[in-house]
C-alpha cells in the first residue's frame, strides 16, 4: 500500500473493529499500518473478509499477525498479489515498455495468455475476465509448487518494433524488488515453452508404414473383411 491508501485502510480497519465492539486508537492503528503496509490494499481487504467469516477465529478482532498469516499462506493470496503487480504495471508503465517482474510465474502466465503487449489491447470491460484468467493460471502453478521455464523479459511494443528494424533495444523496466527482478531475468530462457519441429517426409512415411503394419497384425478380422 501507499500513503494514498492510508485513509481507506483506516476506514476498513475501523469498520471491522466496530463489528467486534472495539474502537481503535491512533497508536494501535499505527501498529497495524506498520505491520501491513507492505501488502496491497486489495489483499488486506480479502484477508479481513476471510477473517470475519472464519468460524474458528472470526469471533475475535484480528491482530496484525493473524492477517499476515492469512495473507501469506494460500495460492489464492499469491495469485492476487501477483495480479495487482501486473495491473499496476499496465496502468503506470504501459505495454509500450518491456518489463521484468520480481516473480517468474508472472512471466510464464502472461506468456501463456498471449504476452505483455496483448494486455494493452484489453478494454476495461474485459479487464475483470483477464484478471480471473491470470489468477486461475497462476494458482494452478502455485498450488503445484511448480516453477516452469519462463521468458527473461516480457517484450513491449517499442522493443518489438526495434528488434524488427534492427535498432538498439532499450533496457526493460524492473517491477517490484529490482534485485529480485534482475535475478528473474538472469534465470529466464528464450526457448519456446512448447517445442515444435517439422518432421522430414521420409521419417514421417516410415513411421506411418510401421503404424499400418502394426494395425494389420492387431486387427486381422478387419483386414479379412
Amino acid at each position: 500500500m501507499t500513503q494514498n491508501d492510508y485513509d481507506t485502510f483506516v476506514d476498513m480497519l475501523q469498520a471491522v473493529a466496530d463489528l467486534y465492539g472495539k474502537r481503535l486508537t491512533e497508536f494501535s492503528i499505527g501498529i497495524y499500518w506498520g505491520a501491513l503496509k507492505q501488502v496491497d490494499l486489495a489483499v488486506f481487504r480479502e484477508a479481513m473478509n476471510r477473517h470475519v467469516t472464519n468460524p474458528d477465529n472470526g469471533q475475535f478482532m484480528p491482530k496484525p499477525a493473524d492477517l499476515i498469516r492469512m495473507m501469506a499462506g494460500s495460492s489464492q493470496d499469491k495469485a492476487l498479489q501477483a495480479w495487482h503487480k501486473v495491473d499496476k504495471a499496465v496502468r503506470q508503465v504501459g505495454t509500450y515498455s518491456s518489463v521484468v517482474f520480481d516473480d517468474p510465474l508472472i512471466h510464464r502466465v502472461l506468456h501463456e495468455m498471449g504476452g505483455w503487449i496483448s494486455l494493452g489491447t484489453k478494454t476495461e470491460d474485459e479487464w475483470p475476465f483477464v484478471a480471473k484468467e491470470f489468477e486461475n493460471r497462476y494458482k494452478a502453478f502455485a498450488s503445484r509448487q511448480e516453477l516452469p521455464e519462463y521468458l527473461p523479459v516480457l517484450v513491449g511494443i517499442i522493443e518489438a518494433e526495434n528488434r524488427k528494424e534492427g535498432h538498439r533495444v532499450e533496457p526493460p523496466m524492473l517491477v517490484g524488488d529490482a534485485n529480485v527482478a534482475m535475478a528473474v531475468m538472469m534465470s529466464g530462457t528464450n526457448k519456446p515453452a512448447l517445442g515444435m519441429k517439422q518432421m522430414a517426409v521420409g521419417e514421417a512415411n516410415r513411421i506411418m508404414q510401421l503404424v499400418h503394419k502394426r494395425d494389420e497384425k492387431t486387427n486381422p478380422m478387419e483386414q479379412a473383411a
